[in-house]
Parts: C-alpha cells; structure tokens; sequence
C-alpha cells in the first residue's frame, strides 16, 4: 500500500435540474448546469483534467441522485479522477463515459458473480464493435496473482485501450494493475506479465499516460477511490503498487449491480467503511479534519449497514453506506493509510484466506479496545457516533462495544477467529510472523505500542464479551 497525501478540500456545489432519465441527461449540453439550491442532482466541479494519449479531456462532474443520499452535502471528486456518479444506470453511464474518453477497444473484467447482470450490457460492446476481449472473470478474492497475471496478459495482446472493472475490490484493484501492465507492454511488446514487472512499473519518472479505467463497484470495498492496488502472490503473501497515475478515471454505482450478492460480500464490504472511519479517527497522522471527515463517514455507513440488515435491497440503505465510506477512504486516503486494523487484516486476510469484511468481523473490535486507553478521546467520538439508542441517560459504552454490538447483526461476516476456520496454534504463528517482520510498522500506526509478539497474541485472542 501507499499514503496519498492529499488536502481535502470543500467542494463548490452545483445543481441539475432533476431530469426524466439518464438517457436525457447524456443528450444535454454542459451549459444546462447553473447555480441553484433545488433538490435533483448534487454536481461537483472539483474536476481534474487529465491528458490521455490520444486527447485532452474534458471537465467531469459528481452526480449524485439527491433523492437517494441522508445529506446535502457535496463531496469532491477524489485529485486525479474524472467523475463519479452514484445511483444511476452503469451501462447507459458507462457507454456516455466510453464516448467522453474516446475510447473503443475495452476489456471488461468481473466477478463472476456480477457476469450473469452485465452479459447484455458485455453484448451490447460487442455489437458496437467496442469488446477487445471475452469479459474475464479470472481474479480471484485478494487478487491472486495467477488471475491478475492472466488478465494482464490478455489486455495487452488486444491492446485494450480502456479497462471497465465490475465487482468487488480484488476486480477495481486488478483493474489498475492491468493499466499499468498496459502501459510498460506498450514499451516491451510481447513480454509477459510477471508482479515485479508490475511493479517494477509503478516506479517509472516520468509515469507515462495509463489507459483510462470505468469502474462499476458491486458493493463498498471502495477500492474505486483509491490510487493503491494489492494483490496476493503465489505464497500468500500481500503485495501490491501504487502511484497517483493508478487513480481510476470514473466510478459508476449503481444498486442493482449488488443485488443477489452472498451476505458475506454485501454485509462484509460496507463493514469495511466502518473500519476506514475508525482507522482514520484513530491514527497517529490524523488531524482535525480528517476526523471530522471520517465521522461524518462513520454515521452514514452506520446507518446504512443498520438499514440493509432490515432490508438487504434498499437503496437509500445502500446509498448511504456508499456515500458514508466514499468519506470514510478519503480520510483515511489523506496521509492516514494504512490504518493499524488495515495493516493487521490484509496479513490475516492473504495468510488465512479470510474476505477483508470478516477479518474486520473478528479483529475490528478487538483492535480498538487494545489501544482505548491510548485513544481515548478519539474512541469517544466514534462510540457517540454510532449511539442510535442511547437516550443520555445511560453511560455511553465503550467503541468497541459497539463495533462488535453492530457486527453480531450482520449476515454473512464472521465474528471470531473459530469462523474462519483459524486455531490457536495459528494465530500464535500469525503473531510471530507480524511481530517479527512488521513489528516496528505496527507500532509506529498503534496508538498503543506492542512491546512482544504475547502482547499481539494477547489482542488477538481477547474474548469478544470482554469487550
């Protein structure tokens, strides 16, 4: 992973008039955008105008179907990309942005789970001559490396001149290693793809142009937002690159691509929000305005992860979690990353085969009320933004009470080690390991220092109801 340095900054807020369809807002000039204060569309003009090969592009906005999000405020597209839109259509989206971009030979990668709802969409690029391959579903949980190594192989022997990623967070990340694959082939034609020559390419200076990438997420691992990709090599070890230039060009939610999702996806990514906002609160790098960032993002995925447990399909629900962790990353994002829980899940998910939602499942909490006294006044923040109940009349628990209250609710996601099928002996291991080769690391995130490998043993295996 990397740390993307980068201030935020408030967003100037302007307002479509709320339109009919997409398909009438894709034939509208961009002049029909004016100043106003009515419900409809939150649009942003915190654009970056990026250079491609081939041409300059235009300004891009943020879309944001108002009637979908908790709060008016506007968000600003992320430095480097060009758009984001949230709860429109991905493949009327997704054709308007191919045109903007000026692209026509696309490779399309997903999870196999989402290829049963884009197959049409798939076909369509067929039809229009835009497909420059079968759509792959070859990337795996984490991003093994057999399947990432395969789609950059592919992508560079049709010379693929956009990459449209749908799914999760392993497919949004492969994405932006296969643009930077395609990028150093272009100067080393007919090499194959190999993870040091991948990253090998995220340190060229100058970083060459990388062909744009249309990212249409399932669910809320938001890996979309993020200029930092990783992968799992072949000894399960986590790994990966990052560069500015990584950043992908345009980020299309849309909720129906979640739907039908297994628990475990749906339920695990958007825990995911709530562990970005906690790591961003709590880190030693933190100021001011990243928290109150993260908090803001804490409340709304709070709310919505409680929304879609009484109804899975919601959009408002599902929305809310999106939004909520779209702030949560870009907290985390501005100079925090990783967070301490980051560091230790991505080693527990690539060593123990575990999804990043149920390592937050079973360390989130255990995390948190290891280093409380330490963090004290930031875990405060946290436990009161998460209070939905508490009339003031009761003392307000502790943050990780309410971290693991909120995910023995959730379907699918895994609450202790004994789930994911991980033993004592294991975990003794996995606290050697991450003591030994990360121990200075560890401490320099943890607001509360491990002084031996029995102190991260002993965080590892506290009771959930001690907590």
């Amino acid at each position: 992973g990397g740390c993307c340095n980068e201030p935020i900054q408030p967003s100037t807020v302007l307002v479509m008039v709320l339109l009919s369809s997409l398909s009438t807002i894709l034939l509208l000039p961009p002049l029909l955008f004016f100043s106003a204060t009515s419900d409809g569309f939150l649009t942003n003009n915190n654009y970056n105008k990026r250079m491609t090969t081939t041409m300059s592009r235009p300004p891009r906005r943020l879309t944001i179907d108002k009637r979908l999000a908790a709060e008016g405020e506007a968000l600003p597209v992320p430095p480097g990309m060009d758009g984001v839109h949230v709860g429109v259509p991905f493949d009327s989206t997704a054709l308007y942005e191919m045109e903007q971009l000026n692209v026509s030979n696309v490779y399309v990668m997903a999870n196999k789970s989402s290829k049963p709802m884009v197959e049409h969409f798939v076909k369509t690029l067929k039809e229009m001559g835009f497909l420059a391959a079968p759509i792959n579903c070859d990337v795996s949980m984490g991003g093994a490396e057999d399947g990432l190594l395969k789609a950059c192989n592919e992508a560079a022997e049709v010379k693929a001149d956009c990459v449209l990623t749908i799914g999760g967070g392993a497919v949004q990340d492969a994405g932006k290693l296969v643009r930077l694959w395609l990028s150093a082939a272009a100067q080393v034609d007919g090499e194959k793809a190999t993870v040091k020559g991948i990253q090998a390419a995220q340190n060229r200076d100058p970083m060459p142009p990388l062909p744009p990438q249309i990212c249409c997420p399932n669910s809320f691992a938001m890996a979309e937002l993020t200029h930092v990709a990783g992968l799992v090599t072949k000894d399960n070890v986590k790994s990966g690159a990052a560069h500015p230039s990584m950043m992908p060009t345009v980020v299309i939610f849309d909720t129906d691509l979640s739907r039908g999702l297994p628990d475990w996806v749906k339920f695990g990514t958007a825990l995911r929000g709530v562990e970005h906002a906690i790591g961003a609160i709590c880190h030693p790098k933190a100021t001011s305005d990243i928290r109150t960032r993260a908090l803001q993002g804490l409340v709304l995925v709070n709310k919505g992860l409680k929304g879609m447990v009484e109804n899975q399909d919601s959009e408002a629900a599902q929305v809310n979690c999106y939004l909520g962790g779209w702030m949560a990353i870009r907290a985390l994002n501005t100079g925090c990353y990783p967070s301490i829980a980051h560091l230790i899940q991505n080693h527990y998910s690539a060593r123990f085969n575990v999804h990043q939602g149920s390592c937050s499942g079973i360390l989130s909490a255990r995390i948190l009320e290891y280093h409380r006294q330490k963090s004290l006044l930031y875990q405060i923040t946290i436990a009161r933004a998460l209070d939905t109940g508490n009339d003031g009349d009761q003392p307000l628990p502790h943050a990780a009470t309410f971290v693991s209250d909120l995910v023995a609710t959730l379907p699918g996601v895994a609450k202790d080690h004994a789930d994911a099928n991980v033993d004592e002996e294991m975990l003794r291991e996995f606290a050697e390991y991450m003591y030994n080769q990360h121990g200075e690391k560890l401490n320099r995130l943890s607001p509360k220092p491990f002084c031996s490998a029995e102190d991260f043993l002993e965080m590892l295996t506290r009771p959930i109801a001690t907590l």
